[in-house]
C-alpha cells in the first residue's frame, strides 16, 4: 500500500509539525543557557523564580513544578479564575476567564500577596505575548528590578492586535524571549473539509523550553553546591526513598515561600 503524502495524512502532519517545533527549541541552546543562569542565581540566593501563566499558558507552570524530575525554587502564580477551564460555561466558565485575564490591574493585585526581591527572577509564559495580565505582570517585577524570561509564540504573537492602547506585548516588556515555535493561530494540522486548522503546538514547545531550562538548572544548582532536591518515583529508588524525597522537597519550597509572605506590618 502507498503512504498517503504527509500533507494529506494529518498523523504525519502533526509529527512533522512537532519536529519543527523541537528544531526551533534546539535552536535557542544560548538564551534557554541564559535563562537557565538567571534562575540559578536566584535559587542559590534561597530566593525563587516566580513562574506564571493564564489560560493554557498554566501548563508549561506546571510542568516546571511540582512533578516527577523536578525541584522546590520555583513560585508556580496559577490563579483559578483565569485557568479553571473544565466547566466551559456556566460557573467558573471560559467567557469569566478569558475576560478577568485582559483586566487592568489585576497583575498587581496578585503580586501584592508576595514580598519581592531584585534577587528573584520570573518566568512569563503568553503563546500570543497580547494577554494584558501576562504584559503587567512582566512589568510589575521589572519595576522591582526583577528579570524576567517570557516563553510565546513569535510566529503567532506577530499576527494577533495588541490589545493595550500602547501596543506593548509580552516581547516588548521581557528581558528574554524564548519562542515555542508554534505557527501564526497554534494549530498546526489540516484536514481536508476543515477551514480551521486542529493540534496546537505551543504547549509542545513550551514544555519543551521548560524542561531544557530545568536541565540546565539542575546542573547549574550542583555545580553551585546546593543539589536540587528533586522529586523521584518509587519504582526507581524505591518507596521509602521516593516518600522522603517528596516530603524534604516539599518542605524546601515551603521554606522558601514563607519568605514571600514575610511582609512588614501595615500602618
Amino acid at each position: 500500500m502507498t503512504a498517503a503524502p504527509s500533507d494529506s495524512n494529518p498523523i504525519r502532519q502533526w509529527f512533522e509539525a512537532s519536529q519543527r517545533l523541537f528544531a526551533r527549541v534546539e535552536a535557542q541552546e544560548k538564551e534557554i543557557a541564559q535563562a537557565a543562569e538567571w534562575f540559578a542565581r536566584s535559587i542559590l540566593a534561597g530566593r525563587v523564580v516566580h513562574a506564571f501563566g493564564a489560560g493554557h499558558s498554566r501548563m508549561p507552570i506546571e510542568e516546571l513544578w511540582p512533578r516527577y524530575g523536578s525541584f522546590p525554587g520555583f513560585n508556580p502564580i496559577v490563579e483559578l479564575s483565569m485557568t479553571f477551564h473544565h466547566p466551559v460555561v456556566g460557573c467558573n466558565g471560559q467567557r469569566q476567564a478569558m475576560f478577568l485575564e485582559n483586566v487592568p490591574g489585576f497583575a498587581a493585585r496578585i503580586l501584592r500577596n508576595f514580598v519581592l526581591d531584585p534577587i528573584d527572577s520570573a518566568l512569563i509564559v503568553s503563546s500570543s505575548a497580547g494577554s494584558l495580565v501576562a504584559i503587567e505582570m512582566a512589568e510589575e517585577f521589572r519595576r522591582r528590578g526583577i528579570r524576567v524570561v517570557a516563553i510565546v509564540s513569535l510566529d503567532h504573537a506577530a499576527s494577533c492586535p495588541a490589545k493595550r492602547a500602547d501596543g506593548l506585548k509580552l516581547t516588548d516588556v521581557a528581558d528574554l524571549v524564548l519562542d515555542t515555535g508554534a505557527p501564526e493561530g497554534d494549530a498546526m494540522v489540516s484536514i481536508e473539509g476543515l477551514d480551521a486548522k486542529v493540534a496546537p503546538g505551543s504547549t509542545i514547545g513550551s514544555c519543551l523550553l521548560v524542561n531544557a531550562i530545568k536541565a540546565d538548572l539542575a546542573r547549574r544548582l550542583v555545580e553551585g553546591r546546593q543539589p536540587p532536591r528533586v522529586l523521584a518515583a518509587a519504582n526507581v529508588v524505591g518507596a521509602a526513598r521516593s516518600a522522603a524525597m517528596f516530603e524534604s522537597a516539599y518542605d524546601e519550597h515551603a521554606r522558601r515561600l514563607a519568605r514571600l509572605f514575610q511582609h512588614p506590618e501595615s500602618e
